[in-house]
């Protein structure tokens, strides 16, 4: 009878030990789609940005044609992305297109004095902050949950119950990641 009661308290002890497990796995699975969706909500308000400010910037850059419907395609393609890396891509490619547009704004002192272009680049800097912030974090719970399904014995909890590793938000746009060049000459 005492080793019977023994065995079923093992054996509740371990069912409690894998419940933990697996709902510890829940939780950082639930964390990742969260901090996905801060940045899906930052990439919305960008795309929401971006004809606004290229109707402001049209009058002013006419023959800047191409860039123009770059960021338009460059978007529209970003918008469209369904998995993490696609996104991550596409908004790679909007970015630096993003980027050829500031450059190019240099050329024309009348449009950087224009207040509706300052208010949409204001925004848009500071969209591009938080998106930054938000891959940061969504970046973070990825590795935290990739830890837990790789890591004994949470990863033969993982296994049992499919678990899959999440992908990493990273910059696959090469300009993005290069360092800015700074001269005053």
């Amino acid at each position: 009878m005492v080793f019977f009661l023994i065995f079923i308290a093992i054996i509740v002890i371990v069912v409690l030990f894998f419940v933990s497990i697996y709902n510890s796995l829940i939780g950082l699975r639930n964390r990742v789609k969260n901090a996905w969706s801060q940045i899906d909500v930052q990439l919305k308000r960008r795309h929401d940005l971006i004809p606004n400010l290229l109707e402001t910037v049209k009058g002013y850059m006419k023959h800047e044609r191409e860039i123009m419907e770059n960021i338009t395609k460059y978007r529209s393609q970003a918008m469209d992305a369904n998995t993490v890396g696609d996104k991550a891509a596409a908004e790679g490619m909007l970015s630096g297109a993003l980027g050829q547009l500031r450059v190019q704004v240099e050329n024309y002192p009348d449009l950087k004095a224009n207040q509706n272009f300052l208010a949409l680049q204001e925004e848009l800097t500071s969209t591009e902050n938080k998106i930054s912030f938000a891959r940061q974090a969504y970046n973070d719970q990825v590795l935290f949950f990739n830890n837990k399904i790789q890591m004994f014995p949470s990863n033969i909890v993982a296994g049992m119950f499919s678990f899959k590793e999440e992908e990493f938000f990273e910059i696959e746009d090469q300009t993005e990641k290069a360092v800015p060049k700074v001269s005053f000459n």
